[in-house]
């Protein structure tokens, strides 16, 4: 039988669920997160932007196809062009300006995270980098609709951290994270049982990665 991206999920499913279920992600839903681990994941998450957007540069380089080397286009320039603009803007409220974000040391889980991304793309081809890419750019939006799904989590303005989920959870997120599952699917469907078997130490990785950049925004670690 082919190979989903699902099958990655459940492959990994105790990283899978931790990630998703982190108590970063709990505590964001029930807007009991302090307010100064937000901030360090926030000034993080600009960091890692950066990494990813060079990360779809690298996709470009990568693509065999042209409408693989549009879809890195459009990945690159929704980062450049508009996500790091909105996130600027975001951290503005948070009262950390544009000048100390220029100025922010990496931390170490987001060294350790966007490195990996990046040397797997670069020593392996488009899917292992696009595996490695996932947990990010699809775990975001099922954390979105996870948080939504739990009768815990606040919305609305009793919840200082309702703009976050709103972005994932919004139709222009949950479209680009259901268009990458349905690009992992077609490539994954011709992959053999040992290639599958890479891909998901890859995937485990970044997935475990992911984990320890909640950690590191939960315990402000630099």
């Amino acid at each position: 039988m082919p190979y989903q991206f699902e099958d990655l999920k459940k492959t990994c499913q105790a990283e899978w669920r931790d990630y998703i279920e982190h108590s970063f992600v709990r505590q964001l839903g029930d807007a009991s997160l302090a307010p100064e681990a937000f901030q360090h994941y926030l000034k993080q998450d600009y960091l890692f932007l950066i990494q990813f957007a060079r990360a779809f540069a690298l996709a470009a380089y990568k693509s065999p196809t042209l409408s693989d080397l549009r879809q890195a286009k459009e990945g690159l320039q929704a980062i450049v062009d508009v996500e790091l603009d909105l996130h600027i803007s975001y951290c503005k409220e948070w009262g950390i300006s544009e000048e100390e974000l220029a100025n922010l040391p990496e931390a170490r889980a987001t060294l350790a995270y966007t490195r990996y991304v990046l040397d797997t793309g670069n020593r392996g081809d488009l899917l292992d980098l696009h595996v490695a890419l996932s947990p990010c750019m699809v775990g975001y939006g099922e954390i979105a609709n996870w948080l939504n799904n739990r009768a815990s989590t606040v919305r609305g303005d009793n919840n200082p951290y309702d703009a976050w989920i709103a972005m994932y959870e919004s139709e222009e997120f949950q479209d680009a994270m259901q268009a990458e599952v349905r690009w992992l699917d077609e490539r994954l469907a011709d992959v053999s049982d040992t290639r599958f078997q890479q891909l998901t130490r890859i995937f485990s990785d970044a997935t475990r990665l992911e984990i320890d950049f909640w950690e590191m925004g939960l315990n402000q670690s630099d």
